[in-house]
């Protein structure tokens, strides 16, 4: 026992640990995701910001050989340090000497907006003119890049210095009467906001990429969590009916309008299914071992009686034979009528699509059972119901239900050897009594006869032949086809059954119909 108990703790466990594995793989999955598509829309941003912020750079690098050269290119000959510090403006000479810039109030008439100085001022630009053997002429007093020389007329090329970006502008400085070289510019650009500024988003990104990620992964968990939940309710429901076919357990009510609620609710269905078909092997089982066991015991006491001493007698040895077979036939038709009444409860399975015309089979059943029963009279009404009625039943089994009652009818019969069968529709239902005339049913036996093996009177109605089936097969029928049945009756003055079933319109009916001609086509 203990061993068992370990098992199950062990199982137990072991399933446990499954649908907790199950969370984190799904949550791993969906932080992953989530964290992939961050770091991807993280790059994009970063690339796009970094490249518009590149362009203002390369612009102001630009702008700043441009004013420059504009200025150079009026020089004829070889630039030097004279000829090229009176090609530039004022303020850059004043700048030049160490001195202040000139105000534009210092200038009089003469102030003017100087572009040049601005950009010459600029702590991100250090600017040198060199000759054409390499020297010095001119610079704005920042650090001087390095000359090389270069083969086109304007380059510009990206370096990396102490883990920071810099832009390098090189431009060749041609004089505008002869075209010849004069010089070169070299325009070194730190670029200090782009730098701070791509250091600072990319700080941001990673900060704001991290609370992302933490964030919606705590969600992904929340929300995977409210998934697997069910899942693994219904697996423990699973589990525990595969240990106990009899275990009631089910899936409660999850109070979600999704596919999980409709899986649930299925699941319950065919657990219930399940279940009844269980009960009604138990029931068959239960009942023809108690039922059999009568009549088993006559044929075995008349074989053992045979066997010791009555087959000498011709007389003993004829009615013991008579016996057996009588009760053989009576185990025959108990054994037939209890396959009907299991069949009758898997009717939803085996014809879901059945449509029968009422009034054709009521004239063949009353005209045939009259034929059977020529000492009783069987009349037919059907006066209110239309002749195109149509119910949900498959054929044979209205037949059945038909002859069930009406052979009731019989068995109790007395004096009065009449039967009324009626039918008659009326807010949308079909109405079908079969009323006799004989002993009547009291009242408190009238609430247990469509019970199973039910007898109002055993000793009569085996004699009769009865085994307390017909009315149980009778109400599974119905019930099964979505009807109702019900009993009125009054001992001494007979019985009244009445069936109600819903009637279908014309394109229910066909499309039942259509619905039985696809499932044959596929058979």
């Amino acid at each position: 026992m203990r061993t068992m108990k370990r098992n199950k703790n062990k199982n137990k466990n072991k399933k446990e640990t499954k649908h907790s594995s199950l969370v984190v793989r799904w949550v791993t999955v969906v932080a992953l995701t989530i964290m992939v598509s961050f770091v991807v829309f993280s790059v994009i941003i970063y690339s796009f910001v970094g490249q518009q912020s590149m362009v203002q750079q390369k612009q102001t690098s630009n702008e700043m050989i441009s004013k420059l050269n504009s200025s150079l290119t009026r020089i004829p000959t070889e630039l030097q340090i004279a000829n090229v510090s009176f090609a530039l403006t004022p303020s850059a000479r004043e700048v030049m000497r160490g001195n202040p810039p000139i105000r534009s109030d210092q200038q009089g008439n003469r102030a003017f907006n100087d572009d040049l100085l601005s950009s010459l001022t600029n702590p991100d630009l250090n600017v040198v003119v060199y000759n054409l053997h390499g020297e010095d002429v001119f610079d704005n007093g920042g650090k001087i890049p390095t000359f090389k020389k270069f083969r086109d007329d304007y380059k510009m090329s990206r370096v990396t210095k102490s883990r920071k970006q810099e832009l390098l502008t090189y431009q060749k400085v041609r004089s505008a009467k002869s075209g010849k070289v004069t010089g070169y510019i070299i325009v070194e650009n730190k670029m200090s906001y782009y730098n701070g500024l791509m250091k600072d988003l990319l700080k941001w990104m990673v900060r704001i990429s991290l609370i992302a990620v933490i964030l919606f992964t705590l969600v992904a968990y929340i929300i995977v969590r409210d998934i697997v939940k069910p899942i693994k309710e219904m697996s423990h429901v699973a589990l525990e009916v595969n240990d106990d076919p009899n275990s009631t357990a089910r899936i409660r009510d999850f109070h979600r309008h999704d596919e999980l609620q409709e899986l649930a609710v299925s699941f319950n269905q065919m657990l219930d299914r399940m279940q009844r078909y269980i009960d009604q092997q138990k029931e068959f089982v239960g009942d023809v071992s108690h039922e059999l066991r009568t009549p088993v015991a006559v044929i075995e006491g008349h074989l053992n009686m045979l066997k010791r001493w009555g087959k000498d007698d011709p007389q003993i040895l004829a009615e013991s034979i008579d016996a057996s077979l009588q009760e053989a036939k009576r185990m025959q038709h108990l054994i037939q009528e209890m396959l009907d009444l299991t069949r009758a409860e898997q009717i939803n399975v085996q014809y879901p699509n059945a449509v029968t015309k009422v009034s054709e089979v009521l004239k063949r059943v009353v005209g045939d059972m009259s034929l059977v029963h020529k000492d009783f009279t069987i009349r037919l009404d059907m006066d209110d119901l239309p002749q195109d009625t149509e119910i949900q039943i498959y054929q044979g089994h209205l037949e059945q239900l038909l002859v069930i009652l009406i052979d009731n009818g019989v068995k109790y019969s007395t004096d009065r050897k009449e039967m009324n069968v009626s039918a008659g529709l009326s807010q949308d239902e079909v109405h079908i009594i079969v009323q006799d005339y004989g002993e009547g049913i009291s009242k408190k036996e009238q609430s247990k006869i469509f019970n199973r093996f039910y007898r109002v009177d055993k000793a009569r109605t085996r004699e009769k032949g009865g085994n307390g089936l017909g009315l149980s097969i009778a109400q599974k029928l119905v019930t099964s086809y979505h009807g109702k049945i019900s009993v009125d009756s009054v001992e001494g003055q007979g019985s009244q059954f009445m069936m109600d079933f819903p009637a279908l319109s014309k394109s229910q009916a066909e499309r039942l119909r259509k619905r039985e001609e696809a499932e044959k086509s596929k058979k």
